[in-house]
């Protein structure tokens, strides 16, 4: 059984390291310090739900998930790099503040895919 998570986490994580690598290189001299700052808080919330949707993503190969809740944790988790992440990237490289409106949809996909685990291991397989 190919574990398309998996490949989408690492896939996720490699465009993080590109976009850090850009902001640190190509938009360092563009961006005020606060904008720079918005992109450096994208890259590492990007990094760190990318991670977690690979950890998350192995839970499929052990059983330690329904099949069910594993997909809607990793939907959820990626769901939230876009939707967090990828508004605030958009939201630096044009300048419309409006694209804020998205981060916190998000931030609460990122919190609901948490809770959804949480929530899925203590209730056990059904």
């Amino acid at each position: 059984m190919r574990n398309y998570w998996t490949a989408t986490a690492a896939t996720l994580l490699a465009i993080g390291v590109m976009l850090g690598a850009f902001g640190a290189h190509a938009l360092r001299s563009r961006l005020d310090p606060y904008l720079m700052t918005v992109w450096e808080r994208a890259v590492f919330y990007h990094f760190a739900h990318a991670l977690g949707l690979l950890v998350v993503a192995q839970f499929g190969r052990i059983g330690a998930l329904p099949p069910k809740r594993l997909h809607l944790v990793c939907a959820l988790l990626a769901a939230g790099v876009f939707l967090f992440s990828g508004s605030l990237y958009a939201l630096c490289l044009t300048g419309v503040r409006a694209l804020g409106i998205i981060t916190p949809a998000g931030g609460l996909s990122f919190i609901a895919a948490w809770l959804v685990l949480a929530w899925s291991v203590l209730a056990g397989r059904d």
